[in-house]
């Protein structure tokens, strides 16, 4: 049995912008890989050629799954939920759909942003922190959601971190990191998967020179595991996971 890691995020590009690197390596580890992006990222401040919200939802669902190709991804999907809406949305009807996925993918690792909201400390990207970390916690709970499927407890829960910030943005307080994951093997992996998102190629052009100077590595907090254990450093996404 290989190991499974799934990727919670908020929009299309986030698979690749914030956890190419981790997913990538976890792939070249022989791992399954998944990704569950909340929205289709209809409010995005570049349009591309689209002309309408509803049209920028259809080409970045489109590019997302060109990203997860690229990423070799195992599974993707993309739900319903409407981009940058997500902080009013109730959280437990959030978690119970991400309840649902876990207990169906079965996964040892989740990966998902921090409270901070990561490098553009988006709200959507603090509120899918929060339901992403309520079903980490409700998928192994008898108690939660006894009809969403056989009980799952993943072993980790990471969030994204940074030893950086961007430039000319509100800095958000990055967790202290507890994994630094070396992705320069994979860098070119990544950029091609962000490549995908042709609408959002000026965000790509704008952050360009943040990832040649900063792009060698990822960081990440371990929020959360099934196992109490002391905070440690680490290089190694699967350091402790057991293969059940």
């Amino acid at each position: 049995m290989s190991f499974r890691v799934l990727c919670i995020c908020a929009h299309p590009d986030d698979e690749c912008f914030a956890f190419g690197g981790a997913l990538s390596l976890a792939v070249q580890r022989g791992a399954e890989t998944y990704v569950l992006c909340a929205t289709d990222g209809q409010a995005a401040t570049n349009r591309g050629s689209s002309s309408s919200g509803k049209e920028l939802g259809q080409i970045r669902r489109a590019e997302f799954e060109a990203s997860c190709n690229v990423l070799r991804t195992s599974g993707h999907e993309l739900l319903d939920y409407q981009d940058a809406q997500l902080e009013f949305e109730p959280l437990s009807a959030i978690a119970q759909k991400l309840v649902t996925r876990i207990r169906a993918i079965r996964p040892h690792i989740i990966l998902t942003f921090g409270g901070d909201g990561a490098l553009n400390t988006h709200p959507d990207h603090t509120s899918i922190s929060a339901a992403t970390t309520a079903a980490f916690h409700w998928a192994g709970h008898p108690r939660r959601f006894p009809q969403s499927g056989e009980l799952w407890q993943p072993q980790r829960l990471f969030y994204l971190s940074g030893s950086q910030v961007l430039p000319d943005r509100h800095a958000p307080l990055l967790a202290p990191w507890t994994l630094a994951l070396d992705v320069s093997s994979v860098v070119e992996i990544k950029m091609e998967a962000f490549r995908q998102h042709v609408s959002q190629a000026p965000v790509m052009a704008s952050t360009q020179e943040y990832f040649k100077q900063h792009g060698s590595f990822e960081h990440y907090t371990l929020a959360a595991s099934s196992v109490p254990q002391p905070a440690r450093q680490s290089s190694d996404l699967f350091e402790g996971v057991a293969e059940l």
